[in-house]
């Protein structure tokens, strides 16, 4: 066996960038990308990256392992680059679109970003990122202006080109980069800081191809799907979805923003087949939808079942079952950005389809298996690493190896060997594994509340109050007690036609009527808007800092009377658990 060896024949470095000419030569004259009134097929893609990826040497100058940025919406040109810039040896760098210019400029420094290519939507970021620069006396990266058919007139060009230029001046003949080792970096993407700095997360070749390959198997993502790219792409390179779609010869049906009318559009006049999203997306489509159910039957027969893939935050049950009543098929997974998107997916069992709908609900908020990908996923306690019983109560870290698991945090060392513990990655994610082998979050490991001896999670608060009618968005986090230490406190966002008419008694009666008493919220705080990162994520950082300020309005010797009447009642922790809880201290 020793004497068989790998050669040229039987061993080439994996990389997605290889489904690109194979699309152009198996869907040659297949639509690649509507994007309003463009179209191209896929040999007409394939040549614009050669191109560009010509350009980004000739004419820029780009060499291995350069980083190339670009800050822009879902468009043509971000989905080009992230096969051109591989194309030329480069590292592909997607900006979030939402991030102020003092983030984006930390990012393009923090990089080292040799050019930044931008779209006209965002000029005044870009001006503001150039007074950044010229304040810190930094050099600025090249800037490369993506011109489009609805840029304003007027427009001020930064740098010497402009993205189409480049690609009408770049070689339909060049040669691209060979890649000789498939754990050769392809995109650097940097973490959206809920809980701490933002890092730079650096995906390989090889986690890409296999992660790509992995997802389009585990949804069923079947020959010639219609993709609608409601998923921003710089949310881990659209979960490698921009590679994906190469390599089925699908249709990229890119749009600017996610609104409700302009997603509707999009999947009737093209008939979308495929989507992915962020739960707040699912409550825009379910929100935007005229939910008379005669109108929802006449779409349905118009169009397809649209398949989502959805994660982020565990969505709500009701929402899931809403949205499922419009023609919408919704898959959950549960991923973060250094295991190169999707970790696990909830996959369906068809023993499931025989359960109540709202069974059916809470069973698909649950994250599920592991992707294809992962060697393995388990729960541990971080204390001594062993894994946690499978009996869906027993709480512990959400841990994961395999090949689609980043290479590593970009200059960063040293978290980079927090991250990795005895053969794992620490998610930082609290869960517990079922009977079955599923997993569930309970938490971030920042976000439970510690209630006497109770651990608290907010995410099943919050999955309560979701149920309630009136309830839009919601975050609970920790509030001082006065003797159990935590309590939880809910922000509300209310739907506009209950502001004003739900009070705070209420919302805790409903509470205390639908979850375990020790759990029920003992304030309840109404905002017009709850604070979100540039990705969308609900800010708990912001909200516990407020709730810093807030107070139980209970006085000591009532709150002893209420602990002697626990003993009976089970009204709040028990004593027992707090000594047990010191007892593991």
């Amino acid at each position: 066996m020793e004497s068989l060896l790998k050669c040229g024949a039987n061993y080439v470095p994996l990389s997605p960038i290889t489904f690109l000419p194979r699309a152009a030569s198996v869907y040659s004259d297949r639509t690649s990308i509507i994007y309003q009134n463009t179209r191209f097929t896929w040999s007409q893609t394939y040549h614009r990256c050669l191109r560009l990826s010509s350009a980004l040497r000739s004419l820029l100058y780009i060499k291995k392992n350069d980083v190339v940025s670009v800050l822009a919406p879902n468009i043509p040109a971000i989905y080009e680059m992230h096969f051109a810039v591989p194309m030329a040896g480069a590292v592909l760098n997607t900006i979030n679109t939402r991030l102020h210019a003092k983030d984006v400029a930390k990012i393009l420094v923090h990089s080292e970003a040799k050019v930044l290519f931008y779209d006209y939507e965002h000029m005044k970021l870009i001006d503001d990122i150039i007074d950044q620069f010229i304040s810190s006396n930094t050099p600025l990266p090249q800037l490369i202006l993506i011109d489009d058919i609805d840029t304003p007139t007027g427009v001020v060009r930064h740098g010497k080109f402009e993205y189409e230029e480049l690609i009408a001046r770049g070689d339909p003949m060049h040669a691209p980069h060979v890649l000789e080792d498939e754990w050769d970096a392809i995109t650097l993407n940097y973490t959206s800081g809920t809980t701490s700095a933002p890092k730079g997360v650096v995906y390989s070749h090889r986690g890409a191809y296999i992660s790509c390959m992995t997802l389009l198997l585990q949804w069923g993502v079947g020959n010639e799907p219609v993709y609608l790219w409601s998923l921003p792409m710089f949310h881990c390179n659209g979960w490698t979805f921009t590679w994906g779609m190469a390599a089925r010869g699908g249709t990229n049906v890119c749009i600017r923003n996610t609104s409700a009318a302009e997603m509707h559009r999009a999947i009737t006049q093209h008939k979308v087949t495929h989507m992915c999203c962020a739960p707040i997306v699912l409550k825009i489509i379910f929100e935007g939808f005229d939910c008379n159910m005669s109108t929802a039957t006449a779409t349905l027969h118009r169009r397809p079942v649209v398949e989502i893939l959805t994660g982020g935050a565990p969505p709500p049950a009701a929402l899931l079952g809403k949205i499922e009543n419009l023609g919408f098929h919704v898959t959950h997974a549960y991923g973060l950005t250094e295991a190169t998107g999707p970790a696990t997916v909830c996959e369906w069992k068809a023993e499931w389809n025989e359960l109540p709908r709202e069974v059916q609900a809470n069973l698909k908020a649950r994250q599920g298996i592991s992707v294809l990908t992962l060697a393995d996923i388990d729960v541990k306690n971080l204390e001594d690493m062993k894994s946690v019983p499978r009996d869906g109560k027993t709480r512990g870290e959400i841990v994961i190896r395999g090949s689609s698991i980043m290479k590593g945090y970009f200059k960063n060392e040293e978290e980079t060997r927090k991250a990795f513990v005895d053969g794992w990655f620490l998610t930082g994610d609290v869960g517990v594994i079922h009977p079955d082998g599923y997993v569930e979050i309970k938490d971030r490991s920042k976000d439970v509340i510690i209630s006497g001896g109770e651990n608290i999670s907010s995410v099943e608060v919050e999955n309560v109050l979701y149920w309630h009618p009136a309830v839009e968005e919601t975050a609970v986090v920790a509030m001082k007690h006065p003797h159990w230490g935590e309590t939880p406190c809910a922000f509300l966002k209310l739907k506009k036609e209950f502001v004003g008419s739900v009070k705070e008694e209420e919302i805790i009666m409903y509470c205390r009527k639908n979850m375990t008493k020790f759990m029920v919220p003992k304030k309840v705080v109404f905002m017009d808007e709850l604070p979100k990162t540039a990705t969308g994520k609900i800010k708990k950082t912001d909200l516990r800092e407020m709730a810093k300020s807030f107070k139980v309005a209970t006085m000591a010797g009532r709150v002893t009377q209420q602990q002697r009447s626990n003993k009976r009642l089970g009204d709040e922790p028990q004593i027992e658990h707090q000594v047990m809880a010191l007892s593991r201290l």
